[in-house]
């Protein structure tokens, strides 16, 4: 969540004011950054809020987010009706647990959990609390073989690309784990395996791959990256486990790439997480984590908790959470099936394919990727294009609703600028063909009047937005 700072309220307007269709009064106004001495009608507050909405973008032409945007009436209906459940308190609402408990086995199952491993796991508030429980795990296990040998514990590391999603920098910084980030290069926007067993020592926690890259949608090789951390172990007995944070390919490649191994059919994945709310088709916020058995996630991270008349185990960062979420994702397993999840999945990424496709034939983009992987691709404008940038082109399309984000690479990239659509359920062809008129008529525009270009130090530091 992003930090606010409290506001100088000397410094500027500090007062709401209410439409006088609402008040008898001529004029009447709340403030801003405090509390009113007296409250208002519900209809009236409710009007205030939606009146400061309405400045929001549109959430359908959202292609910059992975996070869910649309749902079905029903499931809207059952997440309000669950909305006052508290996740936490199981004794409360026990079948809202024994949902959770049939998720965590679904994807279990999903992701190929050996038979009799009692693989074990939790829904969380989003990827970004599954991703710390599952570095927690990796490093509380570093820490137990070290001590258990009389070794030091002083330096741990963790090795990923540097394309990796915030929290995994967070994580390293919150726990004091050394993250030893490998840059992406022209030709590999990601981490390979010969550069992530590189990277390892006798104090590497463990090794993060990521099943879709949020740069460029694409998947990083976990077998390739397992086979060089076995080959590793062999040559210099370093034993690194493998955390595969598949917050959007954990329910991509199960359905469109069935085949492709790179869950707990690799013996060296100890976890895996996932976002309910992206392509788990839910509205934010639902994570899930799964560790292959009991082994992977140590006993003493996990509590005993006494809480309204009954004990149970928990094992998060935070405590009190809404069931509604929880719900939303049984909900959308049992309506979807197997079945009706790869349709859904297949015609986004039938629809990322035909953009990037269409895309590519413009004629000034060049594409990193084609939406073969995620239903998400990336793409710049071509060297020889200098009249206008992809910044440009971002903020024109914006004037249309429509939010395609802009930005440059990360470390030894960051000179290389583009632009990334991602394709969720509810974006159907003909807002694709929208988006490519769009597209098409922006660019002659800008093909006709170039734009004014700040100093090159300035232009790689030129970000419109991402997530």
């Amino acid at each position: 969540m992003p930090l606010h700072t409290k506001v100088d309220e000397s410094a500027g307007d500090t007062e709401l004011e209410i439409n006088p269709v609402y008040f008898r009064e001529k004029s009447y106004t709340i403030p801003r950054y405090q509390l009113p001495e007296h409250g208002v009608l519900a209809r009236t507050a409710l009007q205030v809020v939606r009146d400061e909405l309405i400045l929001d973008g549109n959430a359908r032409l959202n292609l910059a987010t992975f996070v869910t945007t649309w749902m079905e009436p029903e499931a809207e209906l059952l997440m309000a009706e669950c909305a006052a459940k508290n996740m936490i308190d199981k004794d409360e609402y026990p079948q809202t647990a024994e949902l959770e408990r049939r998720c965590v086995n679904i994807l279990s199952n999903l992701w190929h959990v050996p038979a009799g491993s009692a693989a074990t796991g939790c829904s969380t508030t989003g990827s970004s609390e599954a991703c710390m429980l599952g570095g927690m795990a990796l490093l509380w296990r570093w820490r137990a073989r070290r001590r258990a040998a009389g070794l030091d514990t002083a330096q741990p590391n963790l090795v990923m690309g540097s394309n990796v999603q915030v929290c995994w920098e967070k994580f390293c910084r919150y726990w004091q784990v050394e993250p030893r980030r490998v840059p992406m290069v022209p030709g590999r926007l990601h981490l390979g395996p010969a550069e992530a067993a590189a990277k390892c020592d006798e104090n590497t926690i463990g090794v993060v791959a990521i099943l879709g890259s949020t740069m460029d949608g694409s998947y990083e090789p976990v077998l390739e990256i397992s086979q060089a951390l076995d080959r590793l172990q062999a040559e210099h007995g370093c034993d690194v486990p493998v955390h595969v944070d598949g917050a959007s390919g954990g329910f991509i490649a199960p359905f469109l790439q069935p085949d492709l191994e790179w869950d707990f059919r690799v013996p060296r994945v100890a976890s895996i997480n996932t976002s309910g709310h992206k392509f788990g088709l839910v509205y934010p916020g639902v994570g899930w984590v799964i560790w292959r058995d009991p082994d992977a996630l140590p006993e003493d991270l996990v509590f005993m908790v006494n809480y309204l008349g009954g004990e149970m185990p928990t094992f998060a960062l935070n405590f009190s959470r809404p069931g509604a979420q929880v719900a939303a994702q049984y909900f959308n397993f049992i309506r979807l099936g197997r079945q009706g999840y790869q349709y859904v999945q297949q015609t986004c990424q039938d629809i990322a394919m035909y953009l990037s496709s269409e895309i590519a034939k413009m004629g000034p983009f060049e594409l990193f990727t084609d939406g073969s992987e995620l239903p998400v691709f990336a793409f710049k404008l071509r060297d020889d294009i200098t009249g206008y940038s992809v910044f440009d082109l971002s903020e024109r399309l914006r004037q249309r609703g429509w939010q395609v984000p802009a930005y440059t690479f990360p470390e030894d990239m960051t000179d290389t600028a583009v632009m990334r659509i991602v394709v969720r359920n509810g974006f159907s062809m003909d807002l694709a063909n929208l988006l490519l008129d769009d597209f098409r008529m922006h660019v002659r525009i800008l093909e006709r009047h170039p734009q004014t270009q700040p100093p090159p130090e300035i232009q790689a530091r030129r970000q419109s937005f991402k997530h």
